[in-house]
C-alpha cells in the first residue's frame, strides 16, 4: 500500500545533512549526499537487492527502492528516534524486529518490511494509540493531513478492541495561551517529534517529555503555558507534528489548504522559502519550504505566524492626495493621483531646476521593484538623487569589503558555518535579529565549534543551558575599531599569520604597511583597554582563539556598521581574516548579516547616488553609455544626494521633492525632529506604502503598494542568494509597485514597457555582470542562486574570493582608531545603543499589526541595576531618556544584561520615538548614522516627553481621510 508521505518540499538530490551514522535524516525519501570515499553497501529488501552508502538506515534504503515502510515518530528532519514501533521490520538471521529508521544497513541483510507478523503487530500498536486518541476526525482541523490517521489506513485497523472505558487522558484542557497555535493534549500520541524538533531544528529545548509510562505528556518549560515558557514560536513543533496535537489557528478557523505557492519571507535577510499555502485567494498558513536553500525547512515566528497584516484593516488600498499636510486626505482614482504626482515633480524642476527633486528605493521591495525607481530617477527625473536605506544600516559593508576584497557582499553562504571551527559575533543578535540562522549557528555551537561574542550587551548567545561562549567582550559602545587593531595587534606579535596565504593572496606592499601599523604599542590589547574596557587577557585570548582555532568565520550586524568608525571597522574585520587566511573557503570569511529582506538586492540594483547596478561608479564612461544606449537617455555623470543630504537641501530650500517607495525615513532615520523639518520643507512628497506610515503624515501623495504576497519578482538575502518572489493572491489595490512606478515614469514622460517582473530582471542581467545568466527560468529551475552568476561562474557563486580575491590582491587597509564625537559627560553620563527583537522586524509597521505585540507591546530601555539604583528607578517604571537632540520618555527594564554606563533599546514602536534622541553623527565614508553611540541621561518621570505630546495631536491631525471617501 502506498502510505502519504507528509512532505513541504519535493525530492532534492544531495539534501545537505549526510548519512554517516545510520540516523541523520534517516526517515526521509531523499538520499544522502554521497561522499567519493564513503563504502557502498549492498543488501536485500523484500527479495531486492539495493545498493546504498554505508551508514544509510534500512528506512532509508527501502525508500529508495520505493518501499515507505510505516512510521510515525520518524522524520526527515529530525534525527532518528525508534519509538513509535511501526517501523519494525524482520531480519534473516536476527532474533526480535528491530525499528529500520534506527537500524543501519549492513552488507547481506536480507531484510522484510511485509509480513504477517510485522501487520499483526503494527495493528496492534496502532490499536494501542488510537484506544487513547479522540475518535472524531471529520470534525478535526488535521482531517485528511494526519499521519495518525493515515498510519491507521496503511496498516489495516478496522476496530479498537480495548474499549475506551479505561483510564484515558481525554480529560486533558487544551492550551490556547500561543496566538498562533493551540495544543490540544488530548491527541497526543507521545512521539516526541515536537521536543526533538525544538531541540535539533530550533536549539531552544523549550519543550519536553514530562512524566512516565502513562502518565507521560509533553510539557512547555516547567508545565508551563506555551506563552509562558521559553517557546519561541518558531513552528518547528507545529510543522513536526504527526497528528492535531499542535495546530495552527489559522487552519483551526479556515480549514486545510487546497493548493499553494513557493514563495519567499519578507522579513529579514536570512531570506527563508516558504509555501504559502491557500484556500481559493485566501491565504491559510505559511509553511517553511523543506527545499529552502537559505532555511531548509525551518521558520521563525515572524515568517511561519506573522504575516496578517497583509489584511488588517490599516491597509490603504485606493490612491490619495491632498494639498497640505494639514488637509485631510482625499481618495481619488489611480491616474488621477498618478498625473497629480506627475505634474506636481514638473511643476517642481521647472521652478527649482532638475536636481531638486530624488527618490527612495526600499529595501523591502524586490529587485525588479527598486531597479525600476532607481531608473525612473536617473531617466525620467534627470538626476542621480536616489538613495536607499542600506544607507542607514550596511552601506559601511559595501564601502570596506569593496575596498579591500574587491566586492560589496558577504563572501560565504549561510551552509559554511557547519564548517565553522570558531565563530566570531560582532555587533550582532542572531538570535533575535536572524533567528533561523541563529539556529544554524547554535547547532554548530553544540557540535564543539567555539564562540567569541563582541558586544556591550550579554546577548543570549554569551550564556545559556546548551551553549556558552568562550570568550564575551563587552566593549564599550563606539570602540570597536580599537578592538579588532588589538586583535591584529596579537595576530601580527605572536606570530599567528598564515604567512603563504598573505604571500599569495594579498599586496604585500599593503601588508606590511599593516603589521607595522597594528605592531605599534598602542595598538596592543594593553593599551585599547583603556578605550573598550575589556580586559586586555581576555582580548588577547579571545584574539588567540580566533586566528589558531581552525576554520573562522566573523558574522557581525549593525553594531559594527552604525558607528561614526563603521567602514573603518568593516576593514578591520577584513585585515584579520586575511592576515589568518580566513577568506576563500568553508567554514570562514567576513559575512554581514542583513536586517531586512532585500537590503542586499537594494545595494545590487544600483540605488545609491554614486553607482548603478553591480556596484559600478556612474563616472566610467563605458559603464554610463551602456546604460545610456540601453536606456535612451543622457545620464548625469556627477553623483547625487545621499538621503541625510537630500533633507539638509530640502530645509535649506534647494530639494522640494521625493519619490519614497517603502520606507519610513521618519521612524526609521536618526534625529527624527530634523527628518520631520526636511520632509515639511518639501512641496511634493509621495509616499508608496501598504500603510500610513509616519513619513507619510507629511506627505502629499499616497500611492498604496503591495506586499510580498502579492506579487511576481526576487529578493537578494545576506547570503547573495537570488529568491524568487511569487504571486498568491491579487494586489489589493489593484497593481503591483513595480507596475505603479511605471505609470509615474509614463506620466513624467518616459514610457517603460515590461509585461512582467521577470522582463525586467532579463534587462538586470544584461546589464550588470554579476548577474548575466540569471533569469525567471534559470532560478524556478534552480530554486535559487547566488551571485555573481555568468559565465565564469554559471551555477552561481556560493563561496567568494576561492581562487583568489575580486580585486585581485587582497588590500589591507591602515584602520587609526579614532573615538567618536559623541562624548559622555555630566549632563549625559550613559551611553545609548540601540537593537531589534525577535517578536518584531523594522519600524514595526508590519508586525505591530500581527499577534506578535503579545510578546513585545512596546519599546523599553534595559538599564543595569547599578545605574537604576543611582537614579531612584524600579523595574518597570517610567523613564525620561534625554540626549544632546532630544528627549522621549518609555518603561524602563532593570536587567544586567547591560554593563554599567550604557542602555539599550528597540526602535519598533513609533510611539517611543527611539530616534528622535540619536544624532547625525555617521561614518566618515557612508553617512551611515551612528545610532548605537548616544550620550544619554535617565531620570523618572511620570509623563511623557514634550516631542511626544506634540508628535501626538500632529500625528492626529495629519492623518485624517475624507468621511465620505473612508465610508
Amino acid at each position: 500500500m502506498l502510505i502519504k508521505e507528509i512532505d513541504y518540499g519535493t525530492p532534492a538530490p544531495a539534501q545537505p545533512r549526510v548519512c554517516g551514522s545510520g540516523n541523520c535524516s534517516c526517515a526521509s525519501g531523499v538520499m544522502p549526499e554521497v561522499h567519493v570515499d564513503t563504502p557502498l553497501v549492498t543488501l536485500e529488501i523484500d527479495g531486492n537487492s539495493v545498493t546504498v552508502p554505508q551508514g544509510t538506515s534500512i528506512m532509508r534504503a527501502a525508500m529508495q527502492m520505493g518501499t515507505q515502510i510505516p512510521k510515525l515518530c520518524a522524520t526527515d528532519s529530525l534525527d532518528a528516534f525508534g519509538s513509535c514501533r511501526l517501523c519494525v521490520v524482520e531480519i534473516e538471521g536476527r532474533r526480535g524486529t528491530p525499528a529500520s529508521c534506527t537500524t543501519p544497513v549492513e552488507p547481506g541483510l536480507k531484510v522484510w518490511t511485509q509480513t504477517g507478523k510485522l501487520a499483526k503487530l503494527r495493528r496492534n500498536v496502532m490499536e494501542l494509540y488510537i484506544s487513547d486518541h479522540p475518535l472524531d476526525c471529520l470534525t478535526c482541523a488535521a482531517n485528511g493531513d494526519c499521519e495518525l490517521q493515515d498510519m491507521a489506513g496503511a496498516v489495516g485497523l478496522r476496530e479498537v478492541r480495548y474499549g475506551f472505558d479505561g483510564a484515558n487522558h481525554f480529560d486533558k484542557p487544551k492550551d490556547q495561551s500561543n496566538p498562533y497555535f493551540t495544543f490540544d493534549p488530548t491527541k497526543c500520541i507521545v512521539c516526541s517529534r515536537c521536543v526533538r524538533a525544538c531541540e535539533e531544528v530550533q536549539g531552544t529545548f523549550a519543550l519536553t517529555i514530562d512524566g512516565r509510562g502513562f502518565a507521560s505528556m509533553v510539557a512547555a518549560g516547567e508545565a508551563q503555558p506555551f506563552l509562558d515558557s521559553e517557546c519561541v514560536s518558531c513552528g518547528a513543533c507545529v510543522q513536526a507534528c504527526p497528528t492535531a496535537t499542535l495546530m495552527e489557528n489559522s487552519i483551526i478557523e479556515a480549514g486545510q489548504p487546497e493548493h499553494s505557492v513557493i514563495t519567499t519571507c519578507a522579513y529579514c535577510g536570512v531570506g527563508c522559502s516558504f509555501k504559502a499555502e491557500m484556500r481559493g485567494d485566501e491565504v491559510v498558513r505559511m509553511m517553511p519550504y523543506k527545499d529552502g536553500k537559505a532555511n531548509h525547512g525551518h521558520s521563525c515566528v515572524k515568517g511561519r505566524f506573522a504575516w496578517g497584516y497583509s489584511t488588517h484593516k490599516d491597509r490603504i488600498t485606493k490612491p490619495m492626495i491632498r494639498a497640505k499636510i494639514t488637509d485631510p486626505w482625499k481618495e481619488v482614482s489611480w491616474e488621477e493621483a498618478i498625473n497629480h504626482a506627475a505634474s506636481e515633480f514638473k511643476r517642481i524642476q521647472k521652478k527649482y531646476g532638475r536636481t531638486s527633486v530624488g527618490g527612495i528605493t526600499s529595501s523591502r521591495c524586490t529587485n525588479e521593484e527598486t531597479y525600476l525607481v532607481q531608473k525612473l530617477v536617473r531617466a525620467a527625473f534627470g538626476t542621480n538623487n536616489v538613495d536607499t536605506c542600506a544607507r542607514v544600516c550596511h552601506s559601511p559593508t559595501g564601502y570596506g569589503l569593496a575596498t579591500t576584497l574587491g566586492t560589496s557582499a558577504g563572501t560565504q553562504d549561510f551552509d559554511s558555518v557547519d564548517e565553522a571551527d570558531v565563530i566570531m559575533v560582532m555587533g550582532a543578535n542572531p538570535t533575535d535579529a536572524h533567528p533561523v540562522f541563529g539556529s544554524r549557528m547554535k547547532r554548530r555551537l553544540r557540535e564543539g565549534a567555539k564562540l567569541i561574542v563582541i558586544d556591550p550587551r550579554r546577548i543570549d548567545l554569551v550564556k545559556n543551558p546548551h551553549i556558552e561562549a568562550d570568550y564575551h567582550l563587552p566593549l564599550r559602545p563606539g570602540t570597536n575599531t580599537a578592538m579588532l587593531n588589538a586583535f591584529g595587534h596579537v595576530i601580527v606579535t605572536e606570530g599567528l599569520m598564515d604567512e603563504e596565504y598573505v604571500r599569495e593572496r594579498c599586496d604585500l606592499e599593503e601588508f606590511n604597511r599593516w603589521r607595522a601599523f597594528v605592531a605599534d604599542p598602542k595598538n596592543s590589547p594593553e593599551a585599547m583597554e583603556a578605550f573598550t574596557g575589556v580586559k586586555a587577557a581576555d582580548v588577547r585570548g579571545a584574539a588567540r582563539l580566533y586566528a589558531t582555532g581552525g576554520n573562522a568565520a566573523i558574522y557581525y550586524g549593525l553594531g559594527v556598521t552604525e558607528h561614526s568608525q563603521g567602514s573603518t571597522t568593516v576593514m578591520c574585520m577584513a585585515n584579520i581574516a586575511m592576515a589568518t587566511g580566513n577568506i576563500g573557503h568553508n567554514g570562514a570569511g567576513v559575512n554581514p548579516l542583513r536586517g531586512q529582506n532585500n537590503v542586499q538586492g537594494s545595494c545590487d540594483m544600483g540605488s545609491f547616488p554614486h553607482e548603478l547596478t553591480g556596484y559600478r561608479h556612474l563616472s566610467t564612461d563605458s559603464v554610463r553609455q551602456q546604460f545610456e544606449q540601453d536606456w535612451g537617455v543622457t545620464l548625469d555623470p556627477e553623483p547625487g544626494l545621499r538621503i541625510p543630504n537630500m533633507l539638509d537641501a530640502a530645509i535649506e530650500g534647494s530639494f522640494k521633492g521625493i519619490y519614497i517607495q517603502g520606507e519610513d525615513i521618519a521612524q526609521s532615520d536618526p534625529n527624527i525632529q530634523h527628518v520631520i523639518a526636511g520632509l515639511s520643507a518639501m512641496e511634493c512628497v509621495v509616499i508608496q506604502d501598504i500603510f500610513l506610515n509616519e513619513t507619510a503624515n507629511y506627505a502629499h501623495v499616497f500611492l498604496p503598494g503591495s506586499t510580498f504576497l502579492e506579487k511576481d519578482g526576487t529578493f537578494t538575502n545576506a547570503e547573495r542568494r537570488i529568491n524568487l518572489v511569487r504571486r498568491a493572491v491579487k494586489p489589493k489595490a489593484g497593481y503591483a509597485d513595480w507596475e505603479v512606478t511605471m505609470m509615474l515614469s509614463e506620466a513624467l514622460g518616459y514610457p517603460m514597457h515590461y509585461n512582467h517582473p521577470s522582463e525586467i530582471m532579463d534587462e538586470i542581467a544584461r546589464l550588470t555582470p554579476t548577474f548575466q545568466n540569471v533569469s525567471f527560468k534559470m532560478l524556478e529551475e534552480k530554486g535559487s542562486v547566488q551571485w555573481p552568476c555568468n559565465d565564469k561562474a554559471p551555477e552561481g557563486t556560493p563561496i567568494m574570493h576561492m581562487n583568489g580575491f575580486v580585486r585581485g590582491k587582497g588590500r589591507f587597509m591602515i584602520t587609526e582608531y579614532v573615538p567618536t564625537e559623541e562624548k559622555v559627560g555630566p549632563r549625559f553620563p550613559l551611553l545609548l545603543t540601540t537593537g531589534r527583537i525577535l517578536a518584531h522586524y523594522n519600524v514595526g509597521a508590519q508586525t505591530r499589526r500581527t499577534d506578535n505585540v503579545v510578546w513585545h507591546p512596546e519599546d523599553v530601555l534595559e538599564m543595569h541595576p547599578h545605574d537604576a539604583e543611582d537614579r531612584g528607578i524600579r523595574d518597570g517604571d517610567t523613564v525620561s531618556i534625554a540626549s544632546r537632540v532630544g528627549e522621549t520618555t518609555l518603561r524602563v527594564k532593570v536587567s544586567d544584561r547591560m554593563q554599567p554606563g550604557v542602555v539599550y533599546t528597540t526602535f519598533h514602536h513609533f510611539g517611543t520615538g527611539a530616534n528622535v534622541i540619536t544624532t547625525d553623527y555617521s561614518d566618515w565614508a557612508t553617512n551611515c548614522p551612528e545610532y548605537k553611540v548616544t550620550a544619554v541621561q535617565v531620570r523618572p518621570t511620570n509623563r511623557p516627553s514634550e516631542w511626544q505630546s506634540q508628535y501626538y495631536k500632529q500625528r492626529e491631525a495629519t492623518r485624517r481621510i475624507e468621511t465620505t471617501a473612508a465610508e
